[in-house]
């Protein structure tokens, strides 16, 4: 007998725009035969390609699409971009958030639309000697859509808390409408499957292919990756026995989140990162550096490239970079002025700007840090460390005439921020924020100006020219070696406070990063930082601060905050950055607030569409959603 597939938008019980009488009343046209499919080695791996389709985009997808980065306190786009289309979580951070609002990001509707065809995939696939689809080729292509499906589980689960969970269900074309009416599992129970399956994948896909074509195609280093993050924040206090969600329950009266704190569950997970580090160390895996000609880092160098160059240049801090790449030209229109061609309302925020060290690795707070927002600088920065200036930035660290607050930080920094009076290479010129024509605000301050005084510099490539349409190429990193090396430290001192692993991994970041390292009880005459390492709130601190600083504007700073339980504090009223109405130095470099942002407890979990309520009885709203 013919099989047949009807090819669906969505799940209609999961749905989150399209109602179920669209699901009823799909043409006969849109019957495929899959003997068509997996009879074609072509058409198969286009399958397979499918599955992939919706993992996120770090650039304009973690931007615009799903917003992590408009929802987190790193990055700050023109508020009036909310008119275009696909900025819809803008009006969120201004407290505008219903159980109506659309998304996006669509995590609900799209992944187990993706999970569905995983499953299909599964079924049907099989070899195709003829064609070249071996045995062995067969096993990965289901392993790679086992990842797929619990990768796209593990998002749902962060996203959203409870969701429905039949991971290998393929409704058939004879379903009722009561079959597809299904609550939310709890938690635990989709995590705890997810790292079963992470885990099992991982001991069957290899841990990196020789063929190009293979690239950002599953394997075992990114199963464990996307274990060993997802253990992370299921040890955190948001979900690690969190008293403000004792009342939430499903339909069955399950709880969906855990009423109880379990410390083991950050000493699993900081097995699973240990475990994580080890494969991916063992199977070449290293932090990216750029060394100068005497053998040293140049930590300019390594932190701006380690996003550029790709895993055959040398870059294998890569972990898990999405195939099909990404959409940066967009990015770096949205970071390069209007009058050169770009429109440049993309910033970041002044508490970002805050969080970096100053050049002895000291944080601006410290009163040995050497930090002044005082005056200007009256000579050109240079440091002996690195080819940066000459190569990249003009000739000098910061030139003369620099706010002083600019001065005299930490290479990340510079790497990460554009300030006024800074080096905009497309141009070969400074930049000029100041209010008047012919600077950056030539705009008027409307949505292709910036903010607050800064644009994001953080994943712009240096050489590339908006105005010319010249792009280089760069990987889509999803998930580094940096990021475990610092999961690592965190889940350790949750678990084991006062390991010696906890310096040993925040230092190889620090080391990377040209900063002081910590050294437990000693600075050695100022060589080090002295901390004390059996301190676990002092370590706790310094871990979030290097997280920020060393993650900035990847994707990870909400999420950070949401699991900390920091996100009501932090993301709640005035930001700031200087004046951007500001015509002069007297004026522009004030602290000034631009706007004002509120974040309520419902927050913390994205809702269940109101018009998912409406046709689901078994589902339950997310906690403090009205």
């Amino acid at each position: 007998m013919k099989k047949t597939l009807y090819i669906l938008t969505m799940i209609c019980g999961m749905l989150a725009t399209t109602s179920c009488s669209d699901y009823l009343d799909k043409e006969s046209d849109t019957e495929l035969d899959l003997n068509l499919v997996f009879e074609d080695k072509t058409r198969t791996e286009g399958w397979l390609a499918n599955v992939y389709s919706s993992i996120p985009d770090p650039y304009m997808g973690h931007l615009q699409y799903e917003g992590w980065e408009i929802l987190g306190d790193d990055m700050t786009p023109s508020e009036r971009y909310r008119q275009f289309d696909g900025w819809t979580v803008i009006p969120y951070i201004l407290g505008e958030w219903t159980t109506t609002s659309g998304w996006g990001g669509n995590f609900w509707a799209d992944f187990p639309q993706r999970i569905r065809e995983a499953n299909i995939f599964m079924k049907n696939v099989h070899t195709l000697a003829d064609q070249g689809i071996t045995s062995t080729e067969v096993e990965y292509m289901k392993t790679e859509c086992r990842f797929m499906k619990a990768y796209y589980y593990a998002l749902l689960a962060n996203t959203y808390g409870g969701v429905p969970f039949a991971p290998d269900n393929v409704t058939p074309t004879d379903y009722t409408l009561a079959d597809l009416m299904v609550g939310q599992t709890p938690y635990d129970k989709v995590i705890d499957w997810c790292d079963k399956e992470l885990l099992a994948c991982s001991k069957i896909l290899p841990a990196k292919y020789t063929e190009a074509r293979k690239y950002g195609r599953a394997t075992s280093i990114m199963c464990l990756a996307v274990r060993a993050r997802m253990l992370l924040y299921a040890a955190s206090p948001l979900v690690n026995g969190n008293p403000d969600y004792a009342n939430y329950k499903n339909s069955d009266g399950e709880n969906i989140f855990p009423a109880t704190y379990d410390p083991a569950k950050w000493k699993y997970a900081a097995e699973a990162c240990r475990d994580l580090i080890k494969a991916a160390e063992a199977a070449g895996h290293k932090l990216y550096t750029v060394k100068n000609p005497n053998g040293d880092i140049d930590p300019f160098m390594s932190y701006q490239d380690m996003m550029f160059k790709r895993y055959d240049e040398g870059n294998t801090e890569i972990l898990f970079a999405r195939p099909g790449g990404c959409n940066y030209s967009y990015y770096e229109g949205l970071t390069t002025p209007l009058r050169s061609s770009g429109n440049g309302g993309l910033g970041v925020t002044q508490s970002l700007v805050d969080a970096f060290f100053t050049e002895n690795g000291l944080p601006i707070t410290d009163p040995n840090s050497g930090y002044t927002e005082e005056g200007m600088s009256t000579e050109d920065e240079q440091r002996d460390n690195t080819t940066w200036a000459s190569d990249c930035n003009g000739g000098s660290i910061t030139r003369s005439g620099t706010y002083n607050m600019y001065c005299h930080r930490e290479p990340r920094f510079y790497v990460s921020v554009a300030f006024n009076n800074g080096y905009f290479p497309q141009e070969d010129r400074a930049y000029n924020m100041f209010l008047g024509s012919g600077t950056e605000t030539d705009n008027n301050g409307t949505h292709d100006a910036p903010q607050n005084g800064y644009f994001a510099k953080k994943k712009v490539y240096y050489k590339d020219n908006v105005k010319q349409g010249s792009y280089q190429y760069r990987p889509g990193i999803l998930y580094r070696l940096g990021e475990a090396y610092l999961n690592y430290a965190e889940a350790l001192n949750e678990c084991d406070p006062g390991n010696p692993d906890i310096l040993t991994y925040l230092n190889r970041i620090r080391e990377r990063a040209g900063v002081r390292q910590y050294k437990d009880g000693s600075d050695e005459g100022g060589k080090y930082i002295s901390v004390n390492l059996a301190n676990q709130d002092e370590m706790r601190k310094l871990i979030h601060a290097e997280r920020r600083v060393e993650l900035n504007c990847e994707g990870l700073r909400y999420d950070d905050l949401r699991r900390w339980k920091e996100a009501e504090t932090v993301l709640n009223g005035k930001f700031y950055g200087m004046n951007a109405y500001g015509k002069t130095a007297d004026s522009f470099y004030k602290r000034t607030a631009y706007q004002t942002r509120v974040y309520k407890k419902a927050f913390y979990w994205f809702p269940v569409h109101q018009s998912e309520m409406d046709k689901n009885p078994k589902l339950v709203q997310a906690p403090y959603w009205k």
